[in-house]
């Protein structure tokens, strides 16, 4: 048994799984460690390559181990997946972990910092508050229409849904209108915060050089530019613009064989929120483009004169995620097809 090369390291809440390998793969040890024994027992360890899924805790952990001199590779956990033998435990996890971190093609997660993950915080609050707008918007929607009162779904309509539960000339039941009150005072207070939330968004972008470049590409607002700048990796860890839209899973699945090429809907791997932030972007501006096909670019009116708007409009975030990486990878802002002819 050799010295301790490689360590996979399975996270949890309170315990945590440690599996040692040699050089040449062989075991070292195996061994379970409490939160408040993981930093002792790495720094009691000779320099090594520290592998864990990216999961909750993964940047923390990652941060703590680099500052104690180990190299730390953080894996996507479908990749470790192919490596568990047979039972799934702890063990065979951190076995797993160990065995994927030496694999010549594996591909890794950038590590991030507490300031990358503290820029993120802002747009994971604000997706939070949304959703919990449109689950209290859609309820009083549905106790409205059990009185006869029926409003059109979309956050247009909210105003409308809230003006009917404080009319006092609607005759909705005594004992519902307290209770939907409540409701739509849920609603006004959550809408009050994600306002609030949207000006800091606003004054970052206006901050960033590289969210005001960002901004310059049609359908990148200041929500979309920030939370490039904060949930994106840098720009140097693709070697393409197509390989930012793939981990952004806005390229097709394949289900290729034989020779045959078969590509099905997108993938929708990777960061789901400016996946989704990229298709509210494009669907901005296809809607657009559809109104008033002069305005649009060449390829974009084409499109949209032959294919579905739903389809052009995953086409066009694809096409926007490529102008993000090229703007991020080599500087410079977006200009449009005509000016740069």
């Amino acid at each position: 048994m050799g010295e301790v090369t490689t360590i996979g390291l399975d996270l949890a809440k309170s315990i945590f799984q440690a599996h040692g390998a040699d050089a040449a793969g062989g075991v070292v040890f195996r061994k379970k460690l409490r939160r408040d024994q993981m930093l002792g027992f790495f720094a009691g360890q000779p320099r090594c390559l520290v592998a864990m899924e990216a999961c909750s805790g993964a940047h923390h952990w990652a941060r703590e181990l680099s500052a104690l001199g180990h190299e730390v590779r953080l894996i996507p956990p479908s990749y470790v997946k192919p490596f568990v033998k047979r039972q799934k435990n702890d063990m065979a996890d951190a076995e797993a972990i160990s065995e994927a971190a030496l694999r010549p093609t594996m591909r890794f997660v950038t590590p991030k910092t507490a300031e990358a993950q503290g820029a993120a915080v802002v747009f994971r609050t604000r997706d939070l508050l949304v959703r919990q707008r449109i689950q209290l918007s859609n309820a009083l929607r549905g106790h409205l229409a059990e009185f006869g009162y029926v409003v059109p779904q979309g956050p247009g309509h909210v105003r409308r849904l809230i003006e009917l539960t404080a009319d006092p000339a609607t005759d909705l039941p005594d004992q519902a209108r307290p209770i939907l009150a409540i409701i739509a005072d849920s609603i006004q207070a959550i809408q009050a915060k994600i306002t609030t939330l949207d000006r800091e968004i606003g004054a970052r972008a206006k901050a960033d050089p590289i969210a005001k470049r960002l901004m310059t590409i049609p359908g990148v607002g200041p929500v979309v530019a920030t939370a490039l700048v904060a949930l994106a990796p840098p720009a140097t860890t693709f070697r393409r613009g197509r390989d930012f839209a793939a981990w952004l899973g806005l390229t097709p699945r394949q289900n290729s064989s034989g020779g045959k090429e078969r590509l099905g809907r997108i993938s929708k791997m990777g960061e789901r929120n400016l996946r989704r932030l990229l298709i509210l972007g494009a669907s901005s501006a296809a809607k657009v483009a559809a109104r008033d096909p002069s305005r649009a670019s060449p390829w974009l009116a084409g499109m949209l004169s032959r294919k579905p708007r739903m389809l052009v409009t995953v086409a066009l975030a694809n096409k926007i995620a490529r102008i993000v990486w090229a703007l991020m990878a080599h500087g410079g802002s977006y200009r449009t097809p005509a000016a740069a002819a």
